[in-house]
């Protein structure tokens, strides 16, 4: 029986089982490919990369070479395959020479040799290998302006792969006339592999004139040197059709929809109903919230779309604009910042407790994972002399939380399907 009392405990269960669907251990070996006649190569990027490089290790004897790289404190003991640790979300030195590497691995090979590519999210940034003309602290700078500005994450991307030499298909492109098999895991709303790290594997869809549109949309002024390059548009990345990408192929082996899918499952085992209402779900922290608590509050009160006990989960990737008077001065992801306006929403109405997270156990640049919410969160906070209606407004859900206990510390968890939020309703 799920009581106000284990509530969070349930909560927190639901989402380790939600892990376990994504786990790489159990997800990597089923999809690998046949062993090549050559030269196994293996490289990737991402959030991933590490554990997804030790279940290779583990699903295949013999001879394997390659490297990936994963943010700093993701990586795992690895024996054949080196694991390189680099800065996420804004790129490195250490990012640019292995991303730099990997381009000279994939142009090493030969027909019959394989290049193996292990994708998962945070993979854009961690490839940070600018294009001909550019330094990677023009990437630097485009980068914080992006994450500033509460740019899509597919726009994010689409930018990234203009000022890239190893991004949007050009991975696959350098390893011609090898085979190469993409392993990815998503972390992007709609799953699409042009999305997830920026595609390296795969034709990009975009163009110059969308990246440059980017930039007109959200009001940022790049470097100069990163203006005249997309300008120029000298070299555009390759697209569907082209030669050099035939042999390439992309197998996504988990998704945010098999995270919640697991969650939902573990919901009906605890005897509580779950409704699942996207993978895909984008927008301001904060707005997404307000949505969020008018939908439980329904479901308290009126009993739609269904009676209470029930559990709303989603996923999908919020953004946090900190630009405008009095914000982004305070500590918080977007996970923590949609739990403090997810309170405020619900204004202590009895009986609803929620959970929004990082799946891959990093809310934005802290060191937790994300925070919990019961209904008298907003009266313990007001008791410790806290103002939840300040915090929302400098972006310091983190210090409130940390400060009712309440934050989800798990540390890495070695996947990423992105956002996970689960809202109980008793």
């Amino acid at each position: 029986m799920i009581d106000a009392e284990n509530a969070p405990v349930f909560l927190r269960r639901v989402y380790e089982a939600g892990l376990a669907a994504v786990d790489p251990a159990q997800i990597v070996g089923p999809a690998l490919p046949e062993r090549p006649r050559g030269r196994c190569v293996v490289v990737g990027a991402g959030k991933a990369a590490g554990s997804m490089a030790r279940a290779v290790e583990q699903a295949w004897d013999g001879p394997l070479e390659g490297l990936v790289v994963t943010r700093y404190g993701h990586a795992v003991p690895t024996e054949r395959i080196e694991v390189v640790e680099a800065s996420h979300p804004v790129p490195d030195a250490a990012g640019r020479e292995a991303a730099q590497r990997m381009l000279d691995l994939a142009r090493s090979l030969g027909p019959d040799d394989l290049l193996l590519c292990l994708i998962s999210g945070g993979g854009s940034a961690l490839l940070a290998l600018p294009a001909e003309g550019l330094t990677l602290e023009d990437k630097q700078a485009v980068n914080r302006a992006l994450l500033a500005s509460g740019a899509a994450i597919g726009e994010m991307n689409c930018l990234r792969k203009h000022l890239s030499a190893i991004k949007g298909g050009r991975l696959a492109a350098a390893a011609a006339p090898a085979r190469v098999v993409t392993l990815a895991i998503s972390d992007v709303p709609g799953d699409g592999p042009e999305v997830i790290a920026s595609g390296p594997t795969v034709p990009d869809p975009t163009s110059f004139a969308d990246a440059r549109a980017v930039l007109e949309k959200y009001g940022i002024e790049p470097p100069a040197s990163v203006a005249r390059h997309l300008a120029d548009a000298k070299e555009e990345t390759p697209k569907a059709g082209d030669p050099r990408l035939a042999k390439s192929d992309f197998r996504l082996i988990a998704r945010p929809q098999d995270m919640l899918e697991a969650a939902a499952d573990a919901a009906r085992e605890a005897g509580i109903t779950p409704l699942i209402f996207g993978d895909a779900i984008e927008g301001e922290a904060r707005d997404v919230a307000k949505v969020f608590g008018g939908i439980a509050r329904q479901v308290r009160l009126h009993h739609q779309p269904a009676p209470p006990p029930c559990l709303l989960l989603s996923g999908g990737e919020t953004t946090v604009t900190l630009s405008g008077k009095g914000r982004g001065q305070g500590r918080g992801g977007r996970n923590s910042e949609f739990q403090l306006s997810l309170a405020l929403a619900l204004e202590g109405l009895p009986g609803i407790f929620a959970l929004a997270c990082d799946t891959d156990g990093i809310d934005g640049s802290e060191d937790n994972a994300g925070a919990f919410i019961t209904p008298d969160s907003l009266a313990r906070a007001e008791a410790k002399g806290l103002s939840a209606k300040q915090a929302l407004a400098g972006n310091d859900a983190y210090s409130l939380f940390a400060a009712l206990d309440d934050l989800l510390v798990t540390g890495p968890t070695l996947t990423n399907v992105n956002d996970f939020r689960a809202i109980l309703v008793l």
